[in-house]
């Protein structure tokens, strides 16, 4: 394993590499850090030489002015250009995002794609105004509880409000997501989620869960190339099911 740093528009990136066989980069999503992904990067480490990084104010990276789907962007295309070859690239919520846009505006700078439960066209938003209360709550408690992780490599330093209009401007990008995928030439693999708000039954998840799967459904009547693969999981698929993710990532 080698461990380095880089440095961005003032911002420390620590980044992981190590493994065998073609170059992978795991692309962490919002809230998450390769901490918390090391797990499936350990077990894509048998067919992949593999590498993590963390988000700017996630994990061990450093903390910025301000968030911007834009800003983390940005430390993905650092990543990107200290690997050279063209990688496998992998991007698993946020992540799937940051690596779709990636491989729009860098045509040939990926060997293929394989987004996990995230870069869907889904045909709603999902932070309608009338949800907004329950999504800003639910954030700002999962702020406070990152407080216990602060000095730790799994530590997140967004607050609640940060976290609440980097989703709303996720959404907007997603809004307009179908015109990238028909710019990218790489083979693309999802890796989904049949219950991406959970599967307690409330009227928010289920809208949340069948707006899901429209998206996906959407997006291969416009790429029927794409591979898309469910699994029964709730959005946290690459901690409660690594194996069985590092097995379609490999297979794809």
């Amino acid at each position: 394993m080698r461990h380095f740093t880089l440095h961005r528009d003032g911002v420390t990136i620590p980044v992981s590499r190590g493994g065998r066989g073609r170059p992978l980069v795991l692309c962490p999503g919002l809230s998450s850090t390769q901490a918390d992904l090391h797990e499936l990067a350990e077990l894509l480490r048998r067919d992949y030489d593999v590498v993590t990084f963390d988000l700017r104010g996630h994990g061990l990276a450093s903390a910025a002015e301000r968030y911007s789907f834009e800003g983390f962007l940005g430390d993905l295309a650092a990543v990107m250009a200290e690997v050279g070859s063209a990688p496998v690239l992998v991007g698993y919520s946020l992540g799937a995002d940051l690596a779709l846009h990636h491989a729009a505006e860098h045509p040939g700078s990926v060997a293929e794609l394989v987004l996990i439960d995230g870069a869907n066209p889904v045909p709603e938003p999902f932070l309608t105004e009338a949800d907004l209360p329950v999504f800003r709550a639910m954030w700002a408690d999962m702020a406070t509880e990152q407080e216990g992780r602060r000095g730790t490599p799994r530590q997140v330093l967004l607050t609640g409000p940060e976290i609440l209009d980097l989703n709303l401007e996720i959404d907007d990008v997603r809004s307009r997501i179908l015109d990238l995928y028909r710019r990218i030439d790489r083979p693309i693999r999802m890796i989904m989620s049949t219950s991406m708000a959970g599967d307690s039954g409330e009227d928010l998840a289920v809208r949340c869960n069948r707006n899901w799967r429209a998206g996906a459904e959407r997006l291969v009547r416009e790429r029927p190339d794409v591979a898309v693969s469910w699994l029964e999981a709730d959005h946290g698929l690459v901690f409660t099911h690594a194996p069985e993710v590092a097995r379609l990532v490999a297979g794809a």
